[in-house]
């Protein structure tokens, strides 16, 4: 089971959508806190759901059970945090939710990128997410666009 991670940030929609589409991304996961904010420019959710299905004819949902809690958000974010720490206290979040569970493993048989704003995976909870969940379900093959 292929599973994809892609951020938008340092990408322009062109890039991105063209991305997507030479992927045959079908579903995109979005696992940002907040996807709503002027500061998500062409990825705001409601328009970034119009223009998966008219581009790349792919869905879009927004999965909170991937997305960090405020207060890890806020501490690493706003208050300087160190990544140890935030990617500590997520990986500890993901256990208490029980995602492995909580998440439809039939569903992500469609070609599935997670979504995060970080332009790269290394330090993005998408990447932790997919690790953790590789450790639940070890068919997971990942891959970074």
């Amino acid at each position: 089971m292929d599973i994809y991670s892609i951020g938008f940030t340092q990408k322009s929609a062109r890039e991105f959508f063209e991305i997507l589409k030479a992927n045959e991304i079908e579903r995109l996961l979005d696992v940002r806190l907040s996807n709503t904010s002027q500061l998500a420019g062409f990825t705001k959710q409601a328009d970034l759901e119009y223009f998966l299905k008219e581009i790349c004819g792919a869905a879009y949902e927004h999965e909170p059970l991937l997305a960090p809690s405020e207060e890890l958000f806020r501490a690493y974010r706003k208050e300087g945090g160190s990544w140890d720490a935030l990617a500590s206290g997520y990986l500890k979040l993901l256990k208490k939710r029980k995602v492995e569970t909580g998440l439809s493993k039939e569903s992500f048989k469609k070609r599935t990128v997670l979504l995060c704003s970080e332009a790269t995976p290394d330090q993005c909870h998408r990447r932790l997410a997919l690790e953790y969940l590789q450790l639940h379900w070890p068919e997971i093959r990942i891959h970074h666009l």
